[in-house]
């Protein structure tokens, strides 16, 4: 029976960051479901954000507020029990949807024919600040920089339709190594402004993830998340389940470019699910 593949986005994104990866997977036969974590599709959306009035965009309150790591798990559980009523799940988290993927994996193993990590966080030993506070794991430069502070809001705000030409270039160094002017700024467009201050402290748990099949994708240009720390997972992941190491791939691409340009991507998930056919 076919798989389906649950996509979990990365910080502030919605399921619409997924749509060019759909549209791939779908000539190729396969099934896809791209989720909205909660609060996500609209979070800090208004009429203050899409006119630009940054005071009163800055003072708004957060929708984000309160909404937990815990939220988005419980939320994926539930989309994972009923797609696996129709077949395999493979689920799929780019970016900070690491967090969710490796949570959902260590609570209902059971479910999953197969987890993958595209540029993804899958913390083993320690917690994001944990891998943050080794100098090779931080990524260089600047990067987004929130409206106001996060502890007041509640949650991160940002603003993606700045025009200010310095920030939009520092982002797209920071994201993309193919994309076009034109193509950062609409994928900024669709990005949700508020993100949850959560992102959770779950680690591997060999026990349950670690039975599992599990991917990881390389993004060997990814100046977001540093190779360095995409290979530290693999290699702490592999140690701790060597029975069930991690399957690995490379694409020579940015942070956001399997988004984007999702041609190699859908090629490598598309091999995922000939292999985990008929699992689970």
């Amino acid at each position: 029976m076919q798989p389906t593949f649950v996509l979990i986005p990365g910080s502030h994104a919605a399921g619409r960051c997924f749509t060019a990866l759909q549209r791939e997977l779908a000539v190729r036969g396969h099934r896809s479901l791209a989720v909205d974590l909660p609060g996500h599709g609209t979070a800090g959306f208004s009429a203050a954000y899409q006119a630009q009035d940054l005071a009163t965009f800055t003072a708004e309150p957060s929708p984000m507020a309160g909404i937990t790591h815990a939220d988005n798990v419980a939320h994926v559980i539930d989309l994972v029990r009923r797609v696996r009523e129709h077949g395999p799940v493979i689920l799929v988290g780019h970016s900070r949807g690491g967090f969710t993927v490796t949570s959902v994996a260590n609570a209902v193993p059971d479910l999953l024919a197969r987890t993958v990590y595209v540029s993804a966080w899958c913390c083993v030993t320690g917690t994001a600040a944990d891998y943050l506070a080794t100098p090779a794991f931080r990524a260089p430069g600047s990067g987004p920089i929130p409206v106001d502070d996060p502890k007041r809001l509640g949650a991160v705000r940002m603003n993606w339709r700045t025009t200010d030409p310095a920030h939009l270039a520092a982002l797209k160094r920071a994201w993309t190594t193919t994309g076009t002017d034109a193509e950062v700024v609409a994928f900024l467009s669709a990005l949700d402004p508020d993100e949850s201050r959560d992102a959770g402290s779950d680690l591997v748990n060999p026990a349950a993830w670690g039975q599992i099949p599990h991917t990881y994708i390389r993004l060997t240009e990814d100046a977001n998340m540093p190779l360095a720390l995409q290979d530290h997972f693999i290699e702490e992941a592999d140690a701790l389940t060597p029975d069930n190491p991690f399957d690995v791939h490379s694409l020579p691409l940015g942070h956001i470019d399997p988004l984007l340009h999702p041609t190699g991507l859908a090629e490598i998930l598309a091999g995922t699910a000939d292999y985990s056919e008929g699992a689970r």
